[in-house]
């Protein structure tokens, strides 16, 4: 049987690997700028930890693993019989694949406590997995690259992730439109309706009204039991245009009967003045559909949008009060981004953003002619190597065309050629292979440098 993988999972090439890792790189760079340390966990976290944590529609998304030895034993034949998946899975499995980063992070804490220093800023870059429908941009396994701070109910927080964000994606050279909104506002919005009860069905609901559009988004708010009523209401704010500063005004007087709806509008409009003169090179926007499914969120909550390729969210993220408190240690405010690093990856395959660097791995191949002449090679190629020049010597003394091949599929910019008139005037031959010309240089690191335009304190 020709072997494959499960659906929504991708091997990735040395090239791919190489993109890769210049975006985890560049974030990582980032986050360190802003002072953020590194952390990891397992890849798999007790049930207990994670159902609960994301909703109903995110426990459903759960890869649950089923523990090892006879689990059988202890199911009746009733049980087994009933055919009912959820309560067996409940019954033989303890323990799941972690969904997020972020609640892994908060039973981190919690856990970690007594050796943390708040405010603790803390990334982590590994991968997670859901259950999910594989489709395009969408996998059930793939990495985020969070960063967090626990431990201060500052504004400023998110104002800097807001930054970061428009660090990292100008980095990129890719043009985003950073959406932010507020739970606040969210929850304002259906007490001003009538609904305060059914916040977490208009959250879902309208935080679809990208991918399904507005009347399927009324027809799901109507299915979750709200009035016709109550759903006419909510139109002209779903519809909302305008600058930010409009959308904030007109939002004040929508909510002026609910305090937490106002504090909202104060949340938000302190981070978007904050952000004004700081000049980002991305335009920050209200958007008062955005609601994030995660049923965690308790204040300002982000969403990335690419704005030169159609996929889903790149970058999203938000505040969270309360998610510590589930696992025993209330009054703990958090906030935190997540960027896809999945997402990002396909976007700067479509717009070729890649820097030639970040791809080509080995800069020069030195060609086997030989015993003797690879004698000669061997100290030069280990300087070059000390030098930071990734260097690599054909292993067999193989014909030059099939050597010259293996420089080409490998995207080697040059090819260092070392034969009996080389070694004889103590030099060697540098074919670009770019453009085919060929230069005779000393056999020094210095004239090497030269002509490959590097820097012997380039890594």
């Amino acid at each position: 049987m020709k072997p494959s993988i499960p659906n929504g999972t991708r091997d990735f090439s040395p090239v791919e690997m190489a993109k890769r890792n210049y975006i985890f790189n560049t974030i990582r760079e980032v986050y360190a700028l802003y002072g953020f340390q590194q952390i990891e966990t397992p890849a798999m976290e007790n049930l207990s930890t994670l159902m609960g944590k994301y909703g109903e529609e995110g426990d459903k998304l759960l890869f649950k693993i089923q523990n090892s030895g006879d689990y059988f034993r202890s199911l009746t034949d009733e049980e087994l019989l009933s055919r009912n998946a959820t309560k067996l899975a409940s019954k033989f499995c303890e323990k799941g694949l972690r969904y997020d980063l972020t609640v892994p992070f908060a039973r981190y804490v919690v856990m970690h406590r007594e050796e943390l220093t708040l405010p603790f800023r803390r990334y982590q870059i590994q991968p997670v997995w859901r259950a999910d429908r594989p489709q395009k941009g969408r996998y059930r396994e793939f990495y985020q690259c969070d960063a967090d701070v626990v431990g201060s109910d500052s504004l400023l927080n998110e104002v800097e992730l807001m930054q970061i964000v428009d660090t990292v994606f100008s980095r990129f050279g890719v043009r985003v439109c950073i959406k932010i909104n507020n739970r606040k506002i969210l929850t304002g919005i259906a007490e001003m309706i009538g609904q305060a009860d059914k916040i977490v069905d208009i959250t879902v609901a309208i935080d679809k009204l990208d991918k399904i559009g507005l009347d399927n988004v009324n027809a799901e708010l109507a299915e979750a039991g709200i009035p016709a009523e109550a759903i006419e209401r909510l139109q002209p704010v779903i519809k909302l245009s305008g600058t930010n500063q409009e959308k904030l005004q007109t939002m004040r007087g929508v909510l002026a009967g609910s305090e937490t709806g106002l504090k909202g509008i104060e949340e938000t409009e302190f981070i978007l003045n904050t952000l004004t003169p700081l000049g980002l090179n991305n335009q920050v926007e209200l958007d008062l559909t955005l609601a994030r499914g995660l049923s965690y969120y308790t204040g300002a909550i982000f969403e990335v949008k690419a704005l030169d390729v159609e996929i889903g969210s790149i970058t999203g993220g938000g505040r969270y009060d309360n998610l510590t408190g589930i696992f025993g240690m209330p009054g703990l405010s958090g906030v935190g981004i997540s960027f896809g690093a999945d997402r990002i990856y396909d976007v700067l395959n479509q717009l070729d953003l890649y820097p030639a660097k970040a791809v080509n791995a080995t800069q020069v191949l030195f060609v086997n002619f030989g015993e003797a002449e690879t004698l000669y090679a061997l100290p030069l190629i280990a300087e070059m190597r000390k030098a930071g020049i990734r260097t690599e010597l054909y292993p067999d003394a193989a014909k030059m065309k099939k050597q010259m091949t293996y420089a080409n599929s490998r995207l080697i910019p040059y090819v260092a050629i070392v034969g009996e008139s080389e070694m004889a005037e103590g030099k060697l031959t540098i074919k670009n292979m770019v453009t085919g010309q060929q230069t005779l240089v000393d056999k020094s690191l210095q004239a090497l440098c030269t002509i490959l335009n590097t820097k012997t304190s380039e890594a």
